[in-house]
């Protein structure tokens, strides 16, 4: 029995140790290389086999987290996740012996160079992200050999060249993000090949030639994004087969004109977005059928007709934003549904009056630009002043102002120069208009942060000096918008105006950190004239939280200046965090510098006769001066002599 016991025993302990694997002893070798070339001992400190079971590196919330494969007789590292810790350096060669790695999250960090050729020996490749970090040179063709891939990222880098055709092969993929990648050039067409793809996001690349018809054969596709790239028109109408979207964002588009005719069968779209598209004809009444729609946004087009009856049936929409077309007629008397939250029809020839149940809680509506009844919204000499905007419609003062001085989204101030800048603090929404109170100044914001996690917000600050400034408090608040945020000057004497912007970038961090990478870029018009075009505070200044001033001069010539800060689909979206981008502006200072165009070369005319004038008299008063001492001297003086002189010519 003794000896049967001891034979047991020696089996049970055999069985234990042929049934406890160990790691390949060179991918072991590589993860410490690769832990100590990140610095990243303090986290990850393994001294042990990095494969034992119930690792708490391997858990799915870990950061950093290994997790291995021990299905055969040796384990392997399957999982690598090193998440927003801010890495550094190059990739190194050792990431590469783990050739059984599955996952690889190298997201949000600060890791530079080139992606190496050899990253096709990943093979087993399903999950790469690599996203938000600095990366440069061309995108690698060997990323198309890792054919297992679902989901690839490499948005927010600074890659240069076009988009590899052989990411044609990746067949399998279901998630591609590539916006703000710095990727140009045409989009591949073997792109066509990519029938798994449920999710492309490529806004703000320089992508060029025309927006492809082949999307219209991504059947799978539930969200497309191509805001803010050099893509031209038209929409082609294969995009009317993706019956399965939900999300669509296209925008900033030239060339042709574009459509919506191929608005269809999309019923299962919750946002739709084509601003800035060069839009033309009427909205389909179809529209109205599009039961999921929360947020719609034809703004910035060239659209005709009248909006249709058939919004009203847009029982879910929350968003309606249709400024800057041609639209004419009065609004449907039903078109505030239930569920909404902002309406913007701004800059569009309407007339009537306002929706019966426009003054409903939270709603906010923007109808400036427009003949619309609007005094239930403004008071009326605002509403007044403000139909200035409209082109057909002549406006003059008989008090005219002759400056306006903002403190964009904080309280008022007097500046080291003496300039009084008025508090602008007043909460906005998503389709909004506020006058000042003496009504010098009106601000107006248009669009909504659509995955800001900290809410509606219109207004950024911050409790950090300001640089570079003598005025550091005038800068630490701004007004922000998502879309389009408009200041406009009221009642002034028509002539030339010295217009000065004030900036600094308070909302993006300027730092060594993955969150130091975002850029925020907008356009700026004056006077419907763009003085700024892909504007970045932080690189213009040098930097965040540095004090910036632009300059410019302005024509008034219907009593209103129109200052327009406009997002076209450019810079990244979400560093720091989520919708984090749009125009920024800090104060805004205006004042006259002439009466009007040409009126200075007037002034100095003006000036120059005065001095004749006033020479001339002095002159003629010295002379007779001169005539009558010499004529009281001529007898006792009989040197002197009568002169006669010119007067002075003008």
């Amino acid at each position: 029995m003794g000896v049967f016991s001891f034979f047991f025993f020696v089996f049970l302990v055999s069985q234990v140790g042929f049934g406890q694997q160990t790691t390949d002893p060179k991918e072991v070798d590589a993860l410490n290389k690769l832990i100590d070339y990140w610095n990243l001992r303090d986290r990850l400190n393994i001294t042990d086999d990095p494969c034992i079971q119930n690792a708490t590196w391997a858990n799915e919330i870990a950061n950093p987290r290994v997790a291995c494969d021990c299905g055969g007789n040796t384990c392997h590292i399957t999982h690598l996740k090193i998440y927003a810790l801010d890495i550094s350096g190059e990739i190194p060669s050792e990431l590469f012996v783990l050739k059984e790695l599955m996952d690889l999250n190298l997201g949000q960090n600060v890791l530079n160079g080139s992606i190496p050729a050899e990253i096709e020996q990943l093979s087993n490749m399903q999950y790469l992200s690599l996203g938000i970090n600095n990366f440069t040179g061309p995108v690698p063709q060997e990323l198309g050999n890792l054919t297992k891939l679902i989901i690839l990222s490499f948005s927010s880098n600074n890659f240069v060249g076009p988009l590899p055709t052989s990411l044609g092969k990746l067949t399998s993929l279901q998630e591609l993000y590539i916006d703000s990648s710095g990727v140009s050039e045409p989009i591949p067409q073997e792109f066509a090949n990519l029938k798994s793809l449920q999710i492309l996001w490529a806004s703000d690349n320089q992508f060029t030639g025309k927006l492809p018809d082949f999307f219209g054969t991504l059947t799978e596709l539930r969200t497309l994004r191509l805001q803010g790239t050099l893509l031209e028109g038209p929409i082609p109408n294969s995009f009317s087969a993706l019956n399965k979207l939900e999300d669509l964002r296209i925008g900033d588009l030239s060339g042709e004109d574009s459509s919506l005719e191929f608005l269809q069968n999309q019923k299962t779209l919750s946002i739709l977005i084509l601003r800035n598209c060069l839009l033309s004809g009427k909205i389909p009444d179809q529209l109205g059928e599009f039961s999921k729609l929360q947020e719609l946004d034809l703004s910035f087009n060239k659209l005709t007709g009248q909006i249709p009856e058939s919004f009203q049936d847009l029982v879910s929409l929350q968003y309606l934003y249709l400024g800057s077309n041609n639209l004419n007629g009065q609004l449907p008397a039903n078109i505030l549904g239930p569920n909404i939250i902002a309406i913007d029809v701004s800059f569009n020839p309407l007339s009537g009056s306002l929706p019966q149940n426009f003054a409903k809680a939270g709603l906010s509506m923007n109808v400036v630009g427009t003949s619309i009844d609007a005094n239930t919204l403004q008071d009326k000499k605002a509403s007044g002043m403000l139909q200035c905007l409209q082109a057909d419609f002549k406006c003059s003062n008989k008090v005219p102002s002759k400056s306006f001085s903002v403190k964009c989204g904080g309280t008022g101030q007097t500046s080291a120069s003496g300039v009084e800048y008025e508090g602008d603090v007043k909460s906005m929404g998503s389709a909004s208009l506020y006058t000042s109170s003496e009504n010098l100044w009106a601000v107006s914001n248009t669009g909504n942060f659509i995955s800001n996690p900290n809410g509606p917000q219109y207004i950024a600050q911050t409790g950090s000096q300001i640089t570079g400034t003598l005025d550091s408090e005038l800068y630490k608040t701004a007004r922000i918008s998502p879309s389009s945020l408009r200041y406009y000057g009221l009642g002034l004497k028509n002539g030339i105006y010295s217009v000065e912007l004030h900036f600094a970038e308070i909302g993006m961090v300027d730092s060594h950190s993955w969150k130091g990478l975002g850029r925020r870029i907008f356009d700026v018009y004056i006077q419907g004239e763009r003085v700024l075009k892909d504007f970045n505070i932080k690189e213009a200044a040098g930097g965040s939280k540095k004090a910036l001033i632009k300059t410019f001069e302005a024509n008034v010539t219907n009593t209103i200046m129109d200052i327009h800060f406009f997002w076209a689909g450019k810079g990244t979206c979400c560093i720091p965090y989520q919708s984090t981008y749009g125009p920024l502006v800090s104060a805004i200072h205006v004042s006259r510098a002439s009466d009007a165009a040409g009126s200075s070369k007037r002034d100095k005319k003006r000036i120059g006769k005065l001095i004749g004038i006033s020479v001339a008299c002095l002159a003629g008063l010295v002379i007779i001066s001169s005539v009558f001492y010499l004529w009281w001297i001529k007898e006792d003086s009989p040197k002197h002599k009568r002169i006669y002189t010119d007067s002075p010519r003008k």
